[in-house]
């Protein structure tokens, strides 16, 4: 490994946004400060966000810090994982980047790497949301 100790990667989804902090360790993953079953109601939620981890098999590597606000829960696991693909492929790239097994094919395969644009669409005047009329009356 690199004489770095630690890698950055910024993550958004919805209206959330998350740093997040790759350390060498054991795989132990803290979100605000609280372990990640602790923070997420769902388990699926954690085995989400830890897809990127699984895929490129450094979930043993290294251990995860957190620190996520705004939106809701799946919002901030999307940001989540979103900012561990871009830490995991900081990583990467001071170890050996031309290789034939990086980490970026492996991401970009599964879609990781692509920043989930979408976000919520703004209330319109005469309107009841964004595009929901008012219920017609005939009479």
């Amino acid at each position: 490994m690199a004489n770095k100790k630690s890698y950055y990667g910024t993550g958004r989804r919805k209206r959330s946004i998350a740093k997040v902090t790759l350390v060498p360790g054991k795989g132990k993953i803290t979100v605000n400060g609280r372990d990640v079953h602790e923070y997420f109601p769902y388990e699926t939620l954690v085995m989400d966000l830890t897809q990127p981890l699984v895929y490129t098999n450094t979930n043993e590597m290294f251990d995860v810090i957190v620190s996520v606000h705004g939106g809701g829960f799946s919002g901030q696991t999307g940001a989540i994982r979103l900012g561990i693909t871009r830490a995991l492929l900081e990583y990467d790239a001071t170890t050996d980047p031309d290789s034939e097994n990086s980490f970026r094919k492996v991401l970009k395969a599964q879609g990781f790497i692509t920043r989930d644009s979408r976000i919520k669409e703004r209330k319109k005047y005469g309107l009841k949301k964004a595009r929901r009329a008012p219920q017609f009356s005939k009479r």
